[in-house]
């Protein structure tokens, strides 16, 4: 092997070494994701994660406390063992939902 090769084959794995790093990386992610879960009416005013209404844009959006159609995410499995002052069971929800008054 000559030295234009070797360095051929080196530059080579590297650039597959990276790409299977830079791959990876959303998998980690979305694995991340796998234990939780969107919770519709736990977010305090300006702490939701996404989804707060028309006229919002997303994340820290929400108007109100425990406002009914703004998210957060939570460990999967305790949603609806949230506290949520405007929910119809008084629990967070997996679905968003019109809010009673508090």
């Amino acid at each position: 092997m000559n030295k234009t090769t070797t360095m051929t084959a080196a530059s080579l794995a590297f650039a597959l070494g990276a790409a299977l790093s830079i791959a990876a990386a959303p998998v980690a992610a979305q694995d991340k994701m796998m234990d939780k879960e969107k919770c519709y009416g736990v977010a305090l005013k300006g702490k939701n994660d996404c989804k707060a209404g028309a006229g919002t844009s997303c994340a820290g959006t929400s108007k109100v406390d425990h406002q009914g159609n703004a998210w957060s995410m939570v460990p999967k499995g305790s949603c609806e063992k949230t506290v949520s002052k405007t929910s119809p069971t008084g629990m967070g929800q997996l679905m968003e939902f019109k809010e009673k008054k508090a």
